[in-house]
C-alpha cells in the first residue's frame, strides 16, 4: 500500500509544495497502479510500494520547478511514451491548469491511462494510442515536451525535433548527474538541476533545452 507519510516526507525533501487534494489523487493513482500491475505489465512486478512512490511518483514530481518556471499559465505538455503515466499524468494530477497529451503506443497501457484520467476526474488530459515516429509532425503545438526512459537524449531529441518550435522547452530526465550527451550544436541548455531521490539517494539530472534556430 502506498504510504501518505512517505509522499509527504519525499515532497518536503524535494522542496516542493503540493496541495492535500493533489496528494490524495496521487495516493489513489498509486493504489490503482498496484492493482492493475498484478494483471498487466505496467512497471516491474517486484517493485515495492515504497519504490513506486520514490522512483516513479517523486521522480516525476521533481520536474515541477522546471515546469513552473518555463510552462506559464497556458502551458501544454507532450509526454512521449508515457507508459504508466510517468511523468505526464503525475504532473497533470498536481497542475490542473496544465494541458497534457500522453502518447503511448501500447493498448493495455493506454487503457490504464484512460482509467486513471477518469478515476481522478482530470479534464486536462488527452490519451493517444500512438507511437511517435522520427520526422512526424503532430497536429498540435506544445510549449513543453518530455519523456522518461524512452531513449537517451541523442536519440530522443531528433525524435521530437519536428514538434519543437522556437519557444518549446524540452525537459530531459536523466538517471545520472554526469550524463550530458545531447548535441549542443542543435540544442541549447537553458536550465539544469542535479538532485538525489529523497530516500535511496539515487542521482538524477534534469535539463531544460531549446532547439537552436
Amino acid at each position: 500500500m502506498c504510504d501518505r507519510k512517505q509522499f509527504l516526507t519525499g515532497i518536503q525533501r524535494l522542496g516542493l509544495t503540493i496541495s492535500d487534494d493533489s496528494i490524495g489523487k496521487l495516493l489513489l493513482y498509486c493504489g490503482e497502479l498496484q492493482k492493475w500491475n498484478r494483471k498487466i505489465n505496467l512497471i516491474a512486478r517486484e517493485t515495492t510500494a515504497a519504490e513506486i512512490v520514490e522512483k516513479h511518483f517523486l521522480d516525476s514530481l521533481a520536474l515541477l520547478p522546471l515546469l513552473d518556471l518555463h510552462g506559464g499559465p497556458e502551458a501544454s505538455l507532450l509526454d512521449v511514451g508515457s507508459g504508466a503515466g510517468f511523468p505526464g499524468l503525475v504532473l497533470a494530477a498536481v497542475r490542473p491548469q496544465l494541458r497534457v497529451t500522453l502518447l503511448e503506443p501500447r493498448q493495455k497501457r493506454t487503457a490504464f491511462l484512460r482509467h486513471i484520467t477518469r478515476t481522478l476526474g482530470l479534464s486536462n488530459v488527452q490519451v493517444r494510442e500512438e507511437r511517435l515516429e522520427p520526422g512526424q509532425v503532430l497536429p498540435e503545438q506544445f510549449s513543453l515536451i518530455t519523456s522518461r526512459a524512452v531513449a537517451a537524449p541523442e536519440i530522443f531529441l531528433p525524435l521530437i525535433e519536428a514538434n519543437a518550435g522556437p519557444e518549446t522547452v524540452v525537459m530531459l530526465m536523466l538517471a545520472a548527474a554526469e550524463r550530458q550527451s545531447w548535441d549542443s550544436n542543435r540544442w541549447q541548455t537553458i536550465a539544469q538541476q542535479a538532485f538525489s531521490l529523497p530516500f535511496s539517494g539515487d542521482p538524477r539530472l534534469l535539463a531544460a533545452v531549446r532547439k537552436l534556430p
